[in-house]
């Protein structure tokens, strides 16, 4: 069982600010304080520090960060799997998703593992890339599937897949000249996911390869569903950029068309997440090797098969 300070040291690195930790943890601020000197004592380094009036970890705090909240998650989860084998209950398995990977890559696989795993209590949580990692940091989720950039050094990860990120314009859009490059589409209204998305974060990053960002567009709308900005893109309202496997019936059933740029492909890995060095790592790579096989459509079934 974890000391009961480790909480507290686990909310402080993840709010940055004492008196909102002391609110989350129902203590005083003091005794927050007085929980983070005492670790600072028996770890004998300073674990935060003020840089111009706004609270940070240290380099030793962040080495503690990356330790403790490993042992909480793995301590959480054995908790629960414990319990669950002392009631006959389901095992817990809580995944995050980042939107276009949850709807369009991982949620068919993930349905058929638990179909087929009824043992299995499953819950799933949503959101941007930076939100998903500070829940796994916290040990709220237990992995995650991202589209987003991250740092890969500071966690466990595999690529489930990798995806065609592609520009989309209503089918019958008419371009000003046929457009080739980037720069050709300048001139257009462009049709992006909110800050912290991971689809514009990636958007972000390759127009920063080619000396470009969204400004250099003639206009830019923000809009938070994919969903929306589909049905925007389709009626004509601006373009977008997207992962293929999001259009996949929309370019069959004709109302968006793919922008054909030359130059290679723009790809990214949709990611699997998890901390490092969890005691639960076998059991999250044969979790990610069930939806690996099941995310295989029957025709690459059937050439594994033979």
């Amino acid at each position: 069982m974890q000391d009961f300070r480790v909480p507290t040291f686990l909310t402080v690195c993840r709010t940055l600010n004492y008196t909102r930790a002391a609110e989350e943890l129902s203590l005083t601020q003091p005794a927050v304080t007085q929980q983070i000197a005492y670790l600072e004592r028996a770890y004998g380094a300073k674990l935060f520090a003020y840089e111009h009036k706004r609270l940070s970890l240290t380099p030793a705090g962040r080495v503690l960060y990356q330790g403790l909240a490993i042992l909480a998650h793995d301590d959480a989860l054995l908790h629960e799997k414990v319990q669950a084998v002392a009631h006959g209950a389901q095992r817990p398995l809580r995944i995050g998703m980042t939107l276009t990977a949850g709807e369009y890559l991982v949620a068919a696989p993930l349905a058929r593992y638990l179909a087929e795993h009824p043992d299995i209590d499953a819950t799933v949580r949503s959101g941007g890339t930076a939100h998903l990692l500070g829940l796994l940091q916290a040990g709220e989720i237990d992995c995650a599937f991202v589209e987003g950039l991250f740092d890969r050094a500071a966690y466990a990860c595999d690529c489930f897949s990798s995806e065609r990120f592609v520009g989309i314009c209503a089918a019958d859009h008419r371009f000003a000249a046929p457009p080739r490059h980037f720069e050709d589409l300048l001139g257009e209204t462009l049709i992006v996911r909110e800050e912290g998305s991971g689809s514009r974060a990636v958007l972000a990053h390759a127009l920063a390869s080619r000396n470009l960002k969204l400004s250099s567009f003639a206009a830019v709308r923000t809009v938070e569903s994919l969903d929306i900005i589909k049905v925007f893109a389709a009626e004509d309202l601006g373009i977008a950029f997207v992962y293929e496997a999001a259009i996949a019936r929309e370019l069959a059933e004709g109302p968006l068309a793919v922008i054909p740029l030359t130059g290679p492909a723009l790809t990214h890995d949709i990611s699997f997440v998890r901390l490092k060095d969890s005691a639960y790592e076998d059991d999250y790579r044969q979790l990610f090797s069930a939806l690996k096989e099941r995310s295989a459509t029957p025709k690459d079934r059937a050439s594994k098969e033979h």
